[in-house]
């Protein structure tokens, strides 16, 4: 099993428009749904003046949380075709919400969902798309005097150091890659006096 995932960086816009509606698309990274609540909130007041602010996101780097809003559009011809193409990227950590402007003529659902599926498309195809490592946090509480053994390992393996403290009893806080784990932990077990564990944070 794979351990990236892709996601974009900061944000991108892309605009649809068909039979005089105009289709605002924006692209964020995001980590959590505090963040979309706090973006989609910000752009409900942004264009108070639009017919509908309709959104979708995937989190997780197994794509396993994901949400589709249709905010008053016909049920699934807008948060849908949003999401479709999110998923179409391949992408997670990240929301699109797009901002419809109503031009007078009414669309009919093949002709929403396709302006909302074309309006994200090219939101995501502006976006700066990235990879990203899935990795884990392990805290590793060793004596002085094992502190040779236990560097040499973190030099030859590379993990991420996130804190570090050298006194009497030693701590590290480590970020591995989730393929990495096992190498690592096993080699620091092998070390008599060495404990170690999975953080959560």
């Amino acid at each position: 099993m794979t351990d990236t995932y892709l996601t974009i960086s900061g944000q991108a816009e892309g605009e649809y428009t068909e039979k005089r509606s105009k289709f605002l698309a924006i692209a964020h990274h995001v980590e959590n749904t505090e963040e979309i609540k706090t973006l989609v909130s910000a752009y409900e007041r942004k264009y108070h003046d639009a017919r509908h602010v309709c959104y979708a996101y995937m989190l997780g780097p197994r794509q396993e949380n994901y949400r589709a809003v249709d905010n008053g559009e016909p049920s699934g011809t807008a948060g849908k075709p949003i999401l479709r193409q999110i998923m179409s990227h391949n992408l997670t950590n990240v929301v699109v919400v797009v901002v419809r402007y109503f031009g007078g003529i009414k669309l009919g659902t093949s002709g929403l969902i396709d302006a909302y599926q074309a309006a994200t498309e090219e939101a995501l195809q502006a976006a700066n798309i990235i990879e990203e490592t899935i990795d884990r946090i392990i805290k590793v509480d060793f004596e002085y005097a094992l502190m040779n053994s236990v560097m040499r390992i973190v030099k030859e393996e590379q993990p991420k150091i996130l804190e570090q403290d050298f006194q009497m009893n030693c701590h590290l806080r480590l970020q591995v890659r989730e393929s990495m784990i096992e190498r690592i932990t096993k080699r620091l077990s092998e070390i008599r006096g060495i404990h170690w564990e999975e953080s959560t944070n």
